[in-house]
């Protein structure tokens, strides 16, 4: 009969595959569970075993008579001591283990508790009766004087409850004052007087920590920059300095450290971004030279994030104004220390725009944007604006541009108007367009190798090889971003910046934040989709209408809306008349005074209304501004006349049939009303540039010369010409552009209707600021008044006749003294 197969076999290694690893680990703690439970089973009997032996041989019974004496007290608890220095039984002999299990079995009646009257075995029930077992104890009787007693926490054992007391020991009141009087005599003798410094020897004290401090933070510094990578535990040394608790340094100290690291981490910071490393790239053996650029690299950007957070913790205690108990710190010094953090803030945000942590350091500063302050708002405003003017790629300046867009909406458009003029930054010139995507970048198409067979020999086709091999490794090496990805950013770029604009146009028409959106979309008007003119121009001209806009914002208005219609809109059939009356009448509002800020809007606004649109304007609408602009140019300040006249001259080439000005014949019917707002039926060409000859005795030499130009008819060549510095190289374009010159991209039916880009030399906004007068000084300096003329000058008495003058100055020679001179009789009269 065959033997029966056990039925618990070994899993087979399929099954053992099949468990989850979870399983197997839950097995392999169980049986190290029991294993451990079977030791301390052990350990327990034996620990009983040899305690029942040493109160077999050590403890007596107490008698009943003596109840006051001491009660077996809680029994020795479990000590590991003992079982360490107790001998384990395999090393006893057998006599002496036979001699202690004999002993066990009589422990249970010799250290019982006599008082007890229960049996030794019987098991412990549930619900003992407490107050029983204290009622079966002995009284004592009153013989000796009661004591006071401290109760204790009573103790459990087998035999039940045991109450703790202790006695309350007698202070002794003259003892204790004695031992008081000795202690405060020690505390005299010890403790010696501490001389007060005088201010001049505090500071020199001071001055001397400081200067130690100094010395400590160049050190480190120093060896830092030295060779980073081995000494990359220092900067936690140097960042420990932040939290220096010497009050009479610690502001300075800590100024000192922020800005040292600052420095540092701008210096030492690789020029790539830091990423964690993989679980598998952790276990991979390296190189040691890897391994301590990996070492270097966990180690600056840990210090970097806790750096990061001390500046910011800084920057909230200051908002927070909350004094710490642990810092030596006071409010006021609060101040410096968070425009100093802010200040580190700013230049890590410029400088290290690749680096980790660059998108905390924006949530940082944008709040700080609106901050009460203006020194920290400014700050953080002219970081951004740094940050937008030199990112080439886009990435650094979409980060920033969310994070504003973001705070603008939730603070429901209740910010500084200087975070919105931020977005002028931006380098944005081009966007992607739908149709366009294909054409943007087209990569380099290799040849197949078919059309390589074909076409070249076997040399051939390996040295095309060799370079096609050349042109893939230079465009990896080169790791410059495609054009592609490039556009993508600045479209995601400026469509946010289009939402946020949008949103306060239509949310928000009464904010302050309106004159920043106007002048944003009116530089990036050119690359707003044609599907929102309509709507936009509808908006700009019902701003403009309702009367709530400043001057300068109503301009604006009309630069952004000609910047539409001159980019995509050109395409458009709409005629924006009503933008060209609204600046005609406006123009006599130009400030004459020390504000000059509208005159270049006004410029910007007429070079797109007339110039660039030259083929839609009318030859009364260009004479009604040519004349309205000379007037103007009478009562503003020089360098705004200059670029007046310098537009006029533009004007006059433009629309060569404006010379009519120049004759003081009138030209039609009707006579000219200066006073009508409408620039096409004002009868501008019955009218004669008279300003000009105001004009060419003007103060400033280059109005007067400006003016002697327009009134020759402006001609390119002569006496009358302008000189060459300023208008040279517009003049040099214009008469290569007659010769024949034909330069890349321009169509050659532009050929005979040229001399309009005489203004590319030198124009008009460029003259308004080369003239300007913001140093209150002139440019060039203005002439003092010739001493000859004053020798022409008439005197007063040649316009007397002889005889009169000589009859006056005999009068006033003679000298009546002979006649008393007594006003009494005067005075009586007139007080009767």
């Amino acid at each position: 009969m065959k033997a029966r197969r056990n039925k618990k076999q070994i899993p087979s290694f399929r099954k053992l595959l099949k468990t989850s690893k979870v399983k197997l680990e839950n097995k392999l703690k169980n049986k190290q569970f029991k294993q451990q439970s079977t030791l301390k089973k052990y350990r327990k009997e034996q620990r009983k075993l040899r305690q029942a032996v040493k109160d077999a041989v050590s403890k007596r019974p107490i008698p009943l008579e003596d109840p006051k004496g001491k009660r077996p007290g809680k029994r020795i608890e479990r000590e590991e001591e003992e079982e360490e220095e107790a001998l384990p039984l395999d090393m006893m002999d057998e006599d002496d283990l036979q001699l202690m299990k004999d002993l066990g079995q009589r422990a249970s009646f010799l250290t019982r508790d006599l008082s007890s009257s229960e049996p030794v075995h019987v098991k412990k029930r549930k619900r003992e009766h407490i107050i029983e077992k204290y009622e079966k104890i002995p009284r004592a009787l009153q013989t000796a004087p009661e004591k006071e007693l401290i109760h204790l926490l009573p103790i459990k054992d087998k035999s039940g409850i045991i109450p703790q007391t202790r006695e309350k020991p007698v202070i002794d009141s003259n003892q204790d004052e004695e031992d008081q009087e000795e202690v405060e005599l020690e505390e005299e003798i010890i403790e010696d007087p501490v001389r007060e410094l005088t201010l001049e020897e505090h500071l020199t004290e001071r001055k001397k920590k400081l200067q130690e401090k100094k010395m400590h933070i160049a050190a480190l510094a120093s060896a830092i920059l030295s060779d980073p990578e081995s000494n990359i535990k220092k900067l936690k040394e140097l960042r420990s300095m932040l939290m220096e608790q010497d009050p009479d340094v610690a502001v300075t100290v800590r100024k000192l450290v922020i800005v040292s690291l600052m420095e540092l981490f701008k210096d030492i910071t690789p020029s790539y971004k830091i990423r964690p490393l993989t679980e598998a790239e952790k276990s991979t053996k390296i190189r040691k030279e890897t391994q301590k650029l990996r070492e270097f690299e966990e180690g600056l950007v840990s210090q970097y994030k806790f750096y990061l957070e001390n500046l910011e913790q800084m920057v909230k205690d200051w908002k927070q104004r909350k004094l710490k108990k642990s810092n030596v710190i006071s409010l006021k010094a609060y101040k410096g220390l968070a425009e100093v953090a802010v200040k580190s803030l700013c230049e890590l945000l410029v400088a290290l725009p690749h680096f980790n942590f660059h998108n905390n350091i924006i949530v940082l500063i944008v709040p700080l944007m609106n901050d009460v302050s203006k020194l920290i708002s400014e700050m953080c405003c002219e970081a951004v604006k740094k940050l937008f003017k030199q990112d080439k790629l886009g990435q650094a300046s979409l980060g920033v541009i969310k994070v504003i867009s973001g705070f603008v909406k939730g603070r429901n458009y209740e910010v500084r108007p200087e975070m919105l003029k931020t977005f002028l930054c931006l380098r944005i010139k081009e966007i992607e367009v739908k149709k366009d995507t294909e054409d943007i970048n087209k990569p380099k198409k290799f040849m197949t190798f078919k059309e390589k067979r074909k076409t070249l020999s076997r040399m051939q086709r390996k040295w095309k090889k060799a370079e096609e091999k050349l042109e893939r490794e230079l465009r990896e090496a080169e790791a410059s971003e495609s054009t592609e990805k490039k556009l993508k950013l600045h479209t995601e770029t400026l469509n946010i910046v289009f939402v946020t604009y949008f949103r306060i146009l239509k949310k928000a028409q009464r904010s302050p934040l309106l004159p920043a959106v106007l002048e944003g979309l009116a530089k990036f008007a050119h690359l707003i989709n044609v599907e929102f003119f309509d709507d936009l121009l509808v908006v700009l001209h019902t701003l403009i209408e309702s009367g709530d806009l400043s001057y300068q914002e109503s301009l604006h208005c009309v630069q952004t809306a000609f910047h539409i219609l001159s980019g995509q809109g050109d395409v458009l059939n709409i005629d924006p008349m009503k933008f060209y009356t609204h600046l005609y009448k406006t123009l006599f509002k130009l400030h004459a005074g020390a504000t000059n800020e509208g005159v270049e809007i006004v410029l910007q606004c007429l070079d797109i209304m007339l110039t660039k649109r030259r083929k839609q304007v009318s030859q009364q609408r260009a004479l009604a501004f040519i004349k309205r602009l000379c007037t103007l140019a009478l009562h503003v300040l020089p360098n705004s006349s200059i670029g007046i006249l310098a537009i006029n001259r533009i004007l006059m080439h433009t629309f060569p049939k404006t010379d009519l000005l120049l004759d003081n014949e009138s030209q039609g019917s009707g006579v000219f009303l200066p006073e009508l707002d409408e620039p096409e039926y004002c009868n501008a060409q019955n009218t004669a540039l008279w300003e000009l000859h105001a004009l060419r005795r003007h103060y400033h030499p280059i109005v007067q010369r400006f003016a002697a130009h327009l009134m020759a008819g402006a001609p390119s060549e002569g006496s009358e010409a302008l000189k060459p510095e300023l208008s040279r190289r517009g003049f040099l374009f214009w008469r290569k552009m007659k010769n024949g010159f034909n330069p890349k991209g321009l169509r050659k039916e532009t050929h005979d209707d040229l001399p309009w880009r005489m203004e590319l030399g030198m124009s008009a906004t460029e003259l308004f600021e080369t003239y300007s007068m913001a140093a209150m000084t002139f440019n060039p300096p203005v002439e003092s008044s010739n001493s000859k003329r004053k020798d022409k000058v008439i005197q007063g008495d040649s316009f007397l006749n002889e005889d009169l003058n000589e009859l006056i100055k005999r009068h006033c020679n003679e000298v009546d003294t002979h006649l008393p001179l007594d006003f009494t009789k005067y005075l009586q009269s007139l007080l009767r």
